[in-house]
């Protein structure tokens, strides 16, 4: 009984990191596309006389430095752990120590 316990833990754990990577960083860059679109104006808003809005070009550059952040973030991962190494957040930057 306890090793069901313990898949359980687990496999939620692994369905939570699936969702927010699987659709989560998808949905952010659509989201920095969208508000893309409505910082250019143009005949992407409703209305072709609008004026760009500074807002949605500084949205768009947050949520694409997000991914960036992301996938980079990601990508230490794996060649942190392909070089015998792990990733810590034991302080608020993520470091490279030791396994």
């Amino acid at each position: 009984m306890h090793t069901v316990a313990l898949a359980l833990d687990g496999s939620w754990r692994v369905l939570l990191v699936s969702l927010v990577l699987g659709a989560g960083l998808p949905a952010l860059f659509a989201l920095g596309v969208r508000s893309l679109a409505f910082g250019i104006g143009g005949s992407a808003e409703a209305d072709i006389a609008a004026r760009p809005h500074p807002i949605g070009r500084l949205l768009a550059a947050l949520c694409f430095g997000l991914v960036v952040l992301f996938v980079a973030l990601g990508i230490t991962v794996v060649v942190a752990s392909g070089f015998g190494k792990q990733v810590s957040f034991e302080h608020v930057y993520p470091t490279v120590v030791d396994k």
